[in-house]
């Protein structure tokens, strides 16, 4: 009885380690609650082992110098869809491997199938494997999306071996997956999407399509903390990981490079979802600061960078009395930790005090900045709506703060204000370190040593408050 009973073993989310016995902590990487249980592969036959032998007798032990290795833009597939283009470093590298994950019903199934068209324009064969969806279900999809091509293959499979042997039957030119979590191998004795099935199954698509050159596409789930379902190698197994952030309420959405090992992980590309599908939005920052309202208090246009791409984005904010005890602080889409770093700068070397009113920051568009050249923004905004005196519209601010209260360089302040002017911003906040600043035509730039430069030059008017409703 004991001899026919099904093994098990214990296998960490995050690094894959294996042990028999159940820990709460991982022993290896030292992660909480991360040891999910799976069956574990009889000895006798060991299926690592034999995927180990198979795919070492197919390599060929060749051995190149680098000079001899051609490696151009002719190694990489362009989809058309610039956006996406822009994130992945200029196109698709053959025999590159790309991870998209994001949150369910974000875009990703949307994503890869409307690349279909533009790839089988091209003449190359694409064949998208899904797990999730049937065949019919695909063909309804891709004649709302408006996708056709005579070389684009679609397979309703779930198992790995089925993929490979369409693979070598057919020979594609591009890849894709959807999803990896539904992909399973028959001879592990585990349910797809367990951390042996994921491992097992990208191990073999990748000796696959590296072999042949062929760019495979992986769709992968998120877990509740907006992580990467499965086992964490994963992530260090592929050559790119993309996320696709944003909110499924909201129009827009990002998709951001994680990891690239053939280009930038500072771009993004904007995207806006509408009834045929993603649309690429080509000047984000028109569409973040459009509709923006003006002479009102709390409003402030920040410059990011993103890249190689300077964005615009609105900062709001809201300050208002508390009902409760203690004062409430919320942000959306800006770090938590640095909005109350810049209060407490704001309360001790400004003198505002905000120790019983509630404080909320919003960056508006779903847009997410985590660029220090966003705190002067952010600290403006909080000060406009405390003093209720609006930001001049024409106006727009870019700067480090600091713990003492001055301002810091930050990069590319020649983009930002090309950037900003192009949408009629005409007047500056930079630091003063940037004195060799050059502006032209009309721009006016003004030089600040610290916030409390910049307060009194805006808001002359309330820096010498005698009332104290807003100053200690």
């Amino acid at each position: 009885m004991n001899s026919s009973r099904i093994k098990t073993k214990y296998v960490c989310s995050e690094c894959g380690y294996e042990t028999v016995k159940w820990f709460g902590k991982c022993p290896d990487c030292g992660s909480w609650n991360s040891l999910q249980e799976t069956a574990a592969v009889p000895e006798a036959a060991p299926v690592a082992k034999r995927h180990a032998a198979a795919a070492a007798a197919g390599e060929a032990e060749e051995v190149l110098l680098i000079d001899e290795i051609i490696a151009d833009e002719a190694c990489r597939y362009h989809t058309d869809i610039r956006e996406f283009d822009r994130v992945m470093g200029g196109g698709i590298v053959r025999g590159s491997v790309t991870l998209l994950s994001g949150d369910p019903g974000i875009g990703k199934s949307t994503l890869l199938l409307q690349m279909c068209a533009p790839l089988c324009a091209q003449g190359l064969r694409v064949l998208y494997v899904s797990g999730e969806e049937s065949a019919r279900q695909l063909k309804l999809r891709a004649q709302r999306l408006g996708v056709t091509g005579e070389s684009l293959l679609v397979a309703a499979v779930t198992q790995v071996t089925s993929v490979l042997s369409i693979l070598e039957r057919h020979r594609p030119d591009v890849v894709m997956i959807d999803s990896i979590q539904t992909i399973y191998l028959p001879t592990l004795n585990s349910s797809a999407g367990t951390v042996s099935q994921i491992r097992e199954c990208t191990q073999l698509l990748m000796n696959s399509v590296k072999r042949a050159e062929v760019p495979l596409f992986l769709v992968g789930h998120v877990n509740k903390d907006g992580a990467i379902a499965g086992p964490k190698v994963l992530e260090h197994m592929v050559d790119t990981v993309l996320y696709f952030e944003g909110e499924r309420q909201l129009a827009f959405r990002i998709l951001r490079a994680a990891k690239n090992r053939f280009g930038s992980t500072n771009e993004i590309g904007v995207f806006r979802m509408g009834t045929q599908g993603l649309e690429e939005v080509g000047n984000p920052s028109f569409e973040m600061i459009a509709g923006r309202p003006e002479g009102v208090s709390g409003s402030c246009v920040a410059c990011v960078m993103e890249g190689s791409r300077p964005i615009l984005a609105e900062v709001q904010a809201l300050v208002c009395k508390t009902s409760f005890g203690t004062p409430r602080r919320m942000t959306t889409g800006f770090d938590f930790s640095r909005m109350a770093l810049i209060l407490a700068v704001l309360e001790k070397r400004c003198g505002y005090f905000f120790g019983n009113l509630d404080a909320y920051v919003n960056i508006v568009g779903g847009l997410r900045l985590d660029e220090p050249a966003a705190d002067l923004p952010v600290a403006l905004a909080l000060i406009s709506n405390l003093l209720d005196k609006p930001v001049s519209s024409d106006l727009s601010a870019f700067g480090e703060i600091g713990l003492t209260g001055e301002l810091r360089m930050v990069s590319h302040m020649e983009k930002r204000i090309a950037e900003a002017s192009r949408l009629g911003f005409r007047r500056f906040i930079v630091p003063a370190s940037a004195h060799g600043l050059q502006a032209p035509g009309s721009i006016k730039l003004l030089f600040a040593q610290n916030l409390g430069d910049v307060f009194s030059a805006l808001f002359r008017s309330d820096s010498g408050n005698s009332d104290g409703s807003y100053k200690k």
